[in-house]
């Protein structure tokens, strides 16, 4: 456990710096360090300071927080393939925003995050309970595939909404392209505050959530409250992708790869609490590496940060789909 959180430490730190170096324009150590040291004026500070070092801690937290929230879904469903945007909780929360300014005409900064948080809630609720509905018959793909459906409606209604008022179109365009630049910094507050909310409730529902690892049956059977631990996970869970949607616009993914990713630096089996630090770790260094990627593959442009993760994700998705239908047919 030690030795992956130590490289994973590492790790962060080196796509940190790298992000605070690389872009439309290169810069080298020296003129870095000198405008963290100085506190200069001149363009190369400007943009050091006030462009690429609020992006790289928007990365880091909208990775953290996606990846804890995909954590969270998997832990509790046993759903190996839940995602935040792949149940329809992103899409929700960006529906909630384009709905909340052309209806209200809500564009501060508390407003955004407030209607994100409700809308992701609201979407989660569905999601979750029209897959209950359907019975244990659905198998676990049967989550997937009632989140990927709400998910396509609640964006078909977001682009209808958008395509009647071009004034939200233009205003929200940019927002709901998902990215890490130009983000107000006090969004950063509202994600922050979820994710910091959030690991102190997986850390307390660490060990309800290992006995989740059971059966539903088994793990009340030594005194876990199935409904409430899956219901407190989810809603966390949903949080999170809330504040990460109210930072970032929705970002698909990062929940999917990143605790995979983490399950595999340890030949061990950790607990939740430790796989989710290791999770968090993980997902905040694809985030910034994904956004330096971003910059530079159509440089002097920027890619969209959803197409630099799906070209990851996409492919993820499939190995994990075909990997379960393997298991299935007995391969």
């Amino acid at each position: 456990m030690i030795r992956p959180l130590l490289l994973l430490l590492l790790t962060l730190l080196i796509a940190v710096i790298a992000s605070l170096h690389l872009g439309v324009h290169i810069y080298g150590p020296a003129t870095v360090w000198s405008t963290f040291a100085g506190g200069g004026d001149s363009t190369h500070d400007i943009i050091i300071r006030t462009l690429r070092l609020p992006r790289t801690l928007n990365a880091v937290l909208t990775g953290a927080a996606l990846s804890l929230s995909g954590l969270f879904m998997q832990a509790v469903t046993r759903n190996p393939l839940a995602e935040p945007g792949l149940l329809g909780v992103n899409a929700g929360a960006a529906f909630a925003v384009t709905f909340g300014l052309v209806l209200f005409g809500v564009l501060s900064t508390a407003g955004i995050g407030l209607i994100a948080i409700a809308g992701a809630l609201a979407a989660a609720a569905l999601v979750f309970g029209l897959s209950g509905a359907l019975g244990p018959e659905a198998g676990p793909t049967g989550i997937l595939l009632v989140g990927v459906t709400v998910a396509a409606m609640l964006a078909a209604l977001t682009q209808l909404i958008l395509l009647l008022d071009e004034t939200a179109l233009e205003t929200l365009l940019f927002w709901l392209s998902g990215g890490f630049a130009d983000r107000p910094l006090p969004l950063l507050w509202i994600g922050g505050g979820a994710l910091i909310a959030a690991v102190a409730g997986a850390v307390l529902l660490a060990p309800s959530v290992d006995a989740l690892r059971l059966d539903d049956h088994s793990a009340r059977g030594i005194g876990v409250n199935v409904a409430r631990t899956r219901l407190v996970a989810l809603t966390l869970a949903a949080l999170l992708s809330a504040g990460a949607v109210a930072m970032s616009g929705p970002v698909t993914f990062l929940g999917l790869i990143a605790p995979h990713i983490a399950r595999r630096l340890t030949a061990q089996r950790p607990g939740f609490a430790a796989l989710a630090l290791l999770t968090m770790l993980t997902g905040a260094i694809i985030a910034v590496f994904a956004d330096i990627l971003a910059r530079l593959i159509v440089a002097p442009g920027e890619a969209p940060i959803g197409a630099v993760l799906a070209f990851v994700g996409v492919p993820f998705l499939i190995h994990l789909l075909r990997a379960k239908r393997l298991r299935e047919v007995g391969v």
